[in-house]
């Protein structure tokens, strides 16, 4: 059994306690928070240690779980990675992009596993698709929240969107061409809604919209390529896949007869399964089994730098674009 400890007993935190109590591959050895009454709390309630300080539940432990605010990420697992102490990093990776480079090449070459928390990789949605032959050419993606103030300290592309930037980097491996993105702040002093298109050089393309004031949740991801389209609900989590072949395929009696300009095609639509599970600790527990077998985490480090590389572009011409309306803006006032 690996020896774990969890430093950071927010919302998140709690559930990452309760799911590791849950995983037969660790031992919970303890607790750290900066509310010292909230660690004993929760300690006592889990029977485990309630340690006083980080440095001292990073020596106690062989992991550590990450689950602070985004803004002490980097400071913490700069401790972990000098005490060779394997790691879970809650997303994003890191506050600073420069944070994030920095942790990745202080890991490299380092004899300890680090796993990203990009908790979606493991909704039933996406894991249903795992082994379909996939060459997107244009993906829509929706993840709208009710309002929620937790996570307005940053924009809603760090707080929600980078979920789906995760994936479609994932679903999509070519480098990013060029980025148009455009958001708007409501309810707090960063973007709460934001737009971007994303092409890629493959000539990919993405539309994706972020927003934390909606009137309803809602968690979609659509890819679009030649022979296919996909429809999958994170939310619900249901996966629709629709083919189109050219004969009807061996054993594929119910297919759609179209007639189209270039001939007869034919229809499928497969509804893979998409077996229930707890997604975090499918995230917790798959970090284990890379540990216990020295194979590689199913989120790198590497990952979690990729995605927030692409977050701040869209941050950062979200920005332009607001400079750009508001020159307008004034320059309209002098006539």
């Amino acid at each position: 059994m690996l020896k774990i400890g969890v430093l950071g007993l927010g919302h998140l935190g709690k559930i990452h306690v309760k799911c590791i109590q849950m995983i037969d591959q660790y031992e919970l050895v303890g607790l750290f928070d900066i509310d010292q009454k909230l660690t004993s709390k929760i300690a006592t309630e889990q029977n485990v240690q309630a340690f006083e300080s980080v440095e001292a539940l990073i020596e106690a432990v062989d992991v550590v779980d990450i689950v602070t605010p985004t803004i002490t990420h980097f400071e913490l697992a700069k401790k972990v990675v000098a005490a060779g102490k394997h790691f879970f990093i809650e997303k994003p990776i890191t506050h600073t992009l420069q944070e994030a480079q920095e942790l990745c090449a202080l890991v490299q070459n380092q004899p300890i596993k680090a796993q990203v928390g990009h908790v979606e990789r493991f909704n039933p949605a996406l894991l249903a698709i795992e082994d379909k032959n996939l060459n997107p050419m244009f993906v829509e993606a929706h993840r709208l929240a009710l309002f929620n103030p937790r996570g307005t300290d940053v924009s809603v592309v760090l707080d929600l969107m980078i979920h789906d930037l995760d994936i479609i980097l994932k679903l999509i491996p070519h480098e990013v061409h060029s980025v148009q993105a455009s958001g708007v702040a409501i309810v707090s002093s960063s973007a709460d809604i934001a737009n971007a298109r994303i092409e890629f050089k493959n000539g990919a393309i993405v539309n994706i919209t972020a927003s934390r004031i909606s009137m309803k949740n809602m968690r979609k991801l659509r890819v679009f390529q030649s022979d296919a389209y996909l429809s999958l609900d994170f939310l619900n989590k249901q996966t629709e896949v629709v083919r189109i072949h050219e004969q009807i395929p061996t054993g594929k009696d119910n297919c759609m007869e179209l007639d189209t300009s270039i001939g007869k095609r034919y229809i499928e639509l497969d509804m893979p399964e998409a077996k229930p599970n707890n997604a975090i600790k499918m995230e917790l527990e798959s970090f284990a089994n890379s540990i216990l077998s020295n194979q590689p985490t199913k989120v790198a480090l590497e990952d979690g730098l990729k995605a927030l590389q692409l977050a701040y572009w869209i941050m950062q011409e979200i920005e332009h674009h607001q400079n750009r309306i508001t020159t307008n803006q004034n320059q309209h006032k002098l006539f």
